[in-house]
This record gives structure tokens, sequence and C-alpha cells, in this order.
């Protein structure tokens, strides 16, 4: 089963309430990531392509997707959901649609342990659907078609991974030790996090998924959390290999914060390093920047010029949230930035 939304045809105009797009101009983009920087990515990516596809980390194994990956033996469905939400058309049908698909239930039970208690409906609809199909990607597929999504949702695995970690920690007696994490969740509280990996290590990536970033014109990397959502892709070996292999152009957003627990203290130009200490073959053709809050602006380009990216430092901040990502302002920074490699 393969259900994705329809491609326009060669001279029709891509119309939304920001842009105005010539159908011919529009790039077949992949965007990468998990969690709230792939939601904020994908709100913007919609209004500047017709053909969309995200690739979603499913290594979370905290909340509702932990209880549901715990009890079903399901890729955790949280990221997914949100992706999915995300794609949800600007309509007073798509708008409804994200609601319910992020409606989480409160119960005022005492004992809620075990109940639809803070799970997410979209949560439980995905995994309905998987349970019905039989299959994850299936399943993943029609919850798009039903939402009448803007692009399409694929796990990077149908295997539920796991992330472990090193932490330098300081003991009772302040010596510095290597404490070994396991779990997304832990790993996103640590300080001082190396030496990530990913478990199973041999899981085989989605073949959709890889398909997605070997077809596509741009891959669109971040933004998130930098080890748990962001650096993912470039450990498991069918995804990393992918990007690598790839012949498309491949653009990194920076997140508007550095001071994320995990990367705590590390620059932005640290944050580029990262990825090549994981993957020094990986390469860059572009980094898009918000300059308030990215330190010095030089060492960040000096390292993308390494990666072969140049850095375009664009404002994309919400004025409603400075911690959020700008839908229209991110949108126009892609926008310009696939015209200008056109």
């Amino acid at each position: 089963m393969n259900i994705s939304p329809s491609s326009p045809e060669p001279g029709d105009i891509v119309r939304t309430p920001e842009f105005e797009v010539p159908a011919h101009l529009t790039p077949r983009v992949c965007a990468l990531g998990g969690g709230h920087g792939l939601y904020g990515s994908l709100s913007a990516l919609k209004h500047v392509t017709t053909d969309l596809t995200a690739v979603v980390t499913v290594a979370d194994d905290g909340g509702s997707s932990g209880r549901l990956r715990q009890e079903f033996g399901v890729v955790p469905p949280g990221d997914l959901r949100m992706a999915l939400s995300a794609l949800c058309d600007d309509s007073n049908w798509g708008r409804t649609w994200r609601d319910v698909m992020q409606h989480r239930f409160t119960s005022d039970a005492p004992d809620a342990e075990g109940a639809l208690n803070q799970h997410a409906l979209g949560n439980l609809l995905i995994v309905t659907l998987w349970q019905l199909l039989g299959n994850t990607v299936a399943g993943l597929d029609w919850a798009g078609a039903l939402l009448h999504a803007r692009g399409r949702v694929l796990p990077m695995s149908c295997t539920p991974l796991v992330i472990e970690a090193q932490s330098r920690t300081l003991n009772a007696q302040g010596v510095e030790t290597l404490e070994h994490i396991v779990g997304q969740v832990n790993v996103a509280q640590a300080t001082e996090v190396s030496h990530v990996t990913l478990t199973p290590a041999d899981a085989e990536a989605c073949p959709e998924a890889v398909q997605s970033i070997l077809d596509a014109d741009w891959v669109i990397l971040g933004p998130g959390s930098w080890y748990t959502s962001v650096l993912p892709h470039l450990l498991l070996p069918g995804i990393r290999e992918a990007l690598l292999k790839t012949s498309a152009q491949i653009c990194l957003v920076m997140n508007l914060e550095l001071e994320d627990k995990e990367t705590m203290g590390l620059s932005a130009a640290e944050h580029l390093q990262i990825l090549r200490n994981y993957a020094p073959e990986f390469r860059l053709n572009a980094v898009i920047a918000d300059s308030d809050g990215m330190g010095e602006p030089t060492e960040l380009e000096e390292i993308a010029a390494q990666m072969g990216a140049e850095v375009s430092w664009v404002s994309v901040r919400s004025s409603q949230d400075r911690n959020v990502h700008d839908a229209l302002r991110l949108g126009a920074a892609y926008q310009d930035l696939f015209r200008r490699h056109i």
C-alpha cells in the first residue's frame, strides 16, 4: 500500500496563504529529525514545496510513546504523530485534525496509571492502524491520508531503537567518572554526553526512508535535540549510507538556543564538530542559523566551510516565543535557499 500526497502537474501554481510557488520549481525535500524541532521545520517546509517527506527518529522511551512501545512492542509513535500534525493543512479540516492528533487525555482519577491518562489520541490512532494493517509504513500513510497531510511521514527504522551514551559526572568524592546512560529520556537529561550509540547497532533502516533521501533534491537535517534527534540519523547505518550517497543538497538548521542540557556549554561550531566526529565524511551544502544566540559567527562559518557549506544568517525566531522557529520566517529562508540553488 502506498498512499502519498498527489503531485501537481508541471506549470500548476501551488497556493498557500503565505507563498505562491510555480510547481515546477518546488524541490523534492526530505526532512530528518524528531520532536518539536522537526515539527517546526515541517511547518515551514509545507509552505514551499509540494513534495515533502519526513524521516523521523524512533528511539523515544518516555511518556505515552514509551508506554505504548513497552506494552505493544511498536516503534514509539509520538514523534511520528507530531510530524503528521505539522503537515496538516491550514484549513478548518487541517487545524481540527491537528488538534485531535495532539489531544492528550487528562484523568481526574486518583490512580490513573495504566489508563488513558496522558496518552495522546494520535498515538493511539497510529498504533490502531499498525495493529489493523500489520505494517508500520502503511499505517502512517493511512493516517496521513486521513489528515490530508501535505507530505509523507516515515520512521527512520521500523525497529524500535535505544539510544545509549556516556556522561561525565562527579562522584561524592569530586572525582570525574563516566556513567553509562541508556534511553533517550535519560540521555536528553544527561550532561557532557559522549560515545552515543544506537541499539540494535545493525537495525535495518526503513527502505522507503532510504529511498526518499536518495531521491531528494534537498535533505534538511535539524533543528532538534542534537544527540537524540539530529545525530541518530548519522548513527543508523542505512540512513547514514544514504546521506553519504545521495546527490541531494544537504542543509543543516541550527537550534535557536545552544543550552540544551545534553549540549550545555558547547558553541555552535562545536555542534557541527559533533557531526564530523561521528561521520567525518558527512558533507553539507548550507547551514541556516539565527545570529542571535549563536556566539562568534566566524567559528561556525569556518567549520561549515570545511564541511562544504555556506552559512545563511537569517532571523527565524518567533516573536511570541524566542525558543521556537517562526514557520513563515523559516519557510522564507528555505524558499530563498532553494531558489539560489536551482
